[in-house]
């Protein structure tokens, strides 16, 4: 795989001052062009033989572009802080929002790489880290990002020749360490590791390019070349796309006259809910009280084994998930808790996937964090009100799962709640909050509109439960007429769940 990159490519010092006016200017011309267009991101991916140039081909692309509008990460042993959270956590918090350029040394290749070559992991559980590698960036650049990832490559006498280069130089002499050193008597082992790497990661939406790194002029005229080309051409495509495909208001008839037909077939698992389901208020006060203390018992010895704990909670308007909500963190010491409301998105928020916001709230070790709706508004109101298109919310079934197998993979308990009352409940708690003055501010103008689509968000519930309530992280349908019963259910699923956990 790597011979044709150890051939000794050389651009005489005439030709690349010449070639290297141009290209700069082209860049930059390129780099405008991501901003003006302002709807995705480049990621660019440095990995490779140690010498072969990444961190001066990064230094040196921040000098030809505007380096205002680059981002540039470089990752080491994860910290504390990383640790305590999923591994991709760190990657996701540091993707560059749309219309500007991300620069990552060391990114979430190296240590499968280093984990395999140091004999940390067999090869099956290598080929699982390379999986997770592929649908991260397929998840990205459905999301429209262009990913360009460069493999910095040096014969094993060339690296030698190169590290005595830099050691004999007192300026770049601090760049040669003895983990350098190691790392040169293992090259076999790293490029054996490299070679499936690379066969089984580079796919048409995120490519591999083997650069030989012996001759920086090469280098430098050869990644800045491919770095604008790919961005040219991804914009290319990216107009031409919008050509070709419909306005999503277009497709809006399309979808209803669907949901229409299936939206009988869409209630069949909430319409088996026994809605008549009550507990009386003086046995649910007692009933709170215990399974409040038990809580409280649960998530100390949790926090004590740095378990941490995510609840999701989604449901119709009025149905009580705040209330849900505050009898759950009544247990809880307020240190140990916080509470994520989510509304529509920020502008920050939406120069990112849509999961991004929400990698970012994720909490360190041994916390319970509460998400009031989720990222779950990808199939439910972003279906529904058309703010996505037919193939980004029939995606994220799968993005999702994904998601939330990276979190019990990490050991996080995860319990998700779908809290439920019928349309005529709701018509009485929509008209008591008109009346009531301290509640009158809940009820608005879309909560109206949201009632004339009842039988479409339902079809969204049954899908939404189908896809992603898994084994592992089952959906926990709440019946909510009665407001005891459902913060009853909630708080002893959770207890039940907890305990599980902790035992």
């Amino acid at each position: 795989m790597f011979e044709a990159a150890e051939i000794g490519r050389h651009v005489p010092k005439e030709e690349y001052k010449a070639r290297e006016i141009t290209l700069r200017e082209e860049l930059l011309t390129a780099q405008n062009a991501l901003r003006a267009d302002g709807a995705c991101p480049a990621i660019i991916v440095f990995a490779g033989v140690d010498g072969a140039g990444k961190g001066e081909t990064v230094n040196l692309l921040n000098e030809w572009m505007d380096p205002r509008w680059i981002v540039t990460t470089a990752f080491g042993d994860p910290s504390d802080e990383e640790q305590e959270r999923p591994e991709y956590w760190r990657y996701w918090r540091a993707l560059p929002p749309n219309g500007r350029i991300g620069l990552f040394l060391s990114s979430w290749y190296s240590l499968p790489i280093l984990d395999r070559v140091h004999g940390r992991i067999d090869h099956n559980a290598f080929e699982e880290r390379l999986s997770r590698i592929v649908e991260f960036e397929q998840m990205l650049t459905d999301d429209g990002a262009l990913i360009l990832k460069f493999w910095m490559h040096l014969g094993k006498d060339a690296q030698q020749r190169r590290l005595k280069s830099l050691e004999k130089d007192p300026l770049t002499r601090w760049r040669v360490s003895k983990l350098d050193w190691k790392h040169w008597r293992m090259y076999d082992k790293f490029i054996g590791a490299a070679e499936p790497m690379i066969r089984q990661t580079s796919r048409g939406n995120a490519p591999w390019t083997i650069v030989e790194g012996e001759d920086p002029r090469y280098r430098n005229l050869t990644v800045g070349a491919a770095v604008r080309d790919a961005i040219r051409r991804h914009l290319q495509e990216r107009a031409d796309a919008k050509i070709v495909v419909a306005a999503p208001a277009a497709l809006a008839p399309a979808a209803s006259k669907r949901d229409a037909k299936t939206s009988r077939n869409a209630a069949s698992l909430l319409s088996n809910l026994d809605m008549t389901r009550t507990v009386a208020d003086d046995k649910a006060s007692r009933e709170l009280e215990r399974y409040h203390g038990e809580l409280n018992v649960l998530q100390r010895k949790a926090g004590a084994r740095g378990l941490s704990t995510i609840l999701v909670f989604e449901g119709w308007d009025a149905a009580g998930k705040g209330g849900a909500i505050r009898r759950t963190t009544a247990a809880l010491e307020a240190r140990q808790y916080q509470v994520i409301p989510i509304a529509a998105p920020t502008d920050e928020e939406r120069a990112h996937h849509y999961l991004w916001r929400f990698w970012r709230h994720l909490s360190r070790s041994g916390r319970l964090t509460i998400f009031d709706r989720s990222w779950y508004g990808r199939v439910l109101v972003e279906r529904v009100e058309r703010f996505a298109t037919d193939r980004e919310w029939m995606r994220a079934y799968a993005e999702i799962n994904q998601f939330e197998n990276q979190l019990l993979q990490h050991g996080i308990v995860l319990v998700k709640y779908w809290l439920h009352i019928t349309e005529d409940e709701q018509l009485r708690r929509f008209k008591e909050r008109e009346k009531t003055p301290y509640k009158s501010w809940k009820l608005t103008d879309e909560d109206w509109r949201n009632r004339t689509k009842w039988h479409a968000y339902e079809m969204a519930v049954n899908d939404m439960i189908e896809r992603t309530s898994t084994r592992e992280a089952p959906w926990t349908l709440v019946e909510s007429n009665d407001k005891n019963y459902a913060r009853l259910k909630a708080i002893k699923t959770l207890c039940a769940r907890l305990g599980k956990a902790v035992s």
